[in-house]
């Protein structure tokens, strides 16, 4: 079963990964980086545009992010 921790797990894989901080992120995204930080360590999830551009920044396949693969 898919659960909101398995995806922060994986956001928070993809961030490391990335090499960037949640700063350079945020910028790229046009969020906050507070707004980065509640996705890894709170219960609040992107909306589906933010999500978008946060893969496409990441350069992760959105499948893996959900647990689709």
């Amino acid at each position: 079963m898919i659960s909101v921790e398995k995806i922060r797990k994986r956001l928070q894989e993809a961030i490391k990964q990335s090499g960037m901080t949640q700063t350079q992120i945020a910028k790229k995204i046009g969020v906050r980086q507070q707004t980065i930080a509640n996705y890894l360590h709170q219960n609040k999830m992107p909306a589906l545009d933010t999500f978008a551009n946060l893969c496409k920044v990441l350069e992760v396949d959105t499948n893996y992010i959900l647990c689709q693969e």
